[in-house]
């Protein structure tokens, strides 16, 4: 009788062990500061040796936002993505998914890219502060206590008419960015006059090697880093 009331106590403690652990998943908990990376490649890493080099990477380990253990990350930085992209897909994911507390965004360099490849300027301009526009708007809405940063772009010397075209998007940036009350974070600057940030520099880079070094996902991290204090 005894042996068989202790089976029947050892099952019903399987039974509840499993919900007494999810009710203390820690992505369950609103104890924790939710980081949810949004973006490109470079949000991505991509580039970066490690990709764990990477600018998001580099903010969440040196704890810009919270501590590491106080904190749950999410990195849905898609290399290729465009504005479109972002918000099709990865806007939804923010707001019906994961539900960060805490947004970082790098979006418009694969809009811009399109230009070199023949798009129509005023057409792809229009177009990208539409999607950015849209993006922040719905984020707002679904996520109304996020904090959200945005970078600007970087300009790349080596490509002709990025001096001339990378400013007119950093001002759509700066312009759609101050409509929602969102820091934008001066990637521009930071890399103007520097050397050793973009992987194009290095001597028989192909020309679609657009991407930061190590320095440079640094340099953005710290852009990041100054709009955060």
């Amino acid at each position: 009788m005894y042996k068989r009331l202790y089976s029947i106590l050892c099952l019903l403690v399987l039974l509840i062990l499993p919900v007494s652990v999810r009710a203390e998943l820690p992505w369950q908990s609103d104890m924790h500061t939710r980081y949810m990376a949004l973006g490109d490649s470079l949000t991505a890493g991509y580039g970066a040796i490690p990709a764990t080099e990477g600018y998001v990477y580099l903010l969440y380990h040196e704890a810009v936002f919270d501590t590491i253990p106080g904190t749950l990350f999410c990195n849905a930085g898609i290399p290729g993505a465009t504005s479109q992209d972002v918000l099709d897909h990865q806007v939804p994911q923010a707001i019906n998914e994961f539900h960060p507390t805490v947004i970082t965004l790098t979006v418009g360099g694969n809009d811009l890219l399109t230009l070199f490849k023949g798009a129509d300027f005023y057409q792809v301009l229009g177009t990208f502060q539409a999607n950015l526009t849209q993006i922040l708007l719905q984020l707002r809405a679904g996520l109304p206590n996020a904090k959200i940063y945005i970078n600007n772009l970087y300009d790349i010397p080596e490509i002709p008419g990025s001096m001339q075209v990378v400013p007119v998007f950093n001002q759509v940036i700066s312009q759609v960015a101050q409509a929602f009350n969102v820091p934008v974070a001066d990637v521009y600057s930071a890399f103007q006059g520097r050397k050793g940030l973009l992987l194009i520099e290095r001597h028989g880079a192909a020309p679609d090697q657009v991407h930061p070094t190590n320095a440079g996902y640094r340099a953005m991290a710290q852009a990041f880093e100054d709009v955060v204090k």
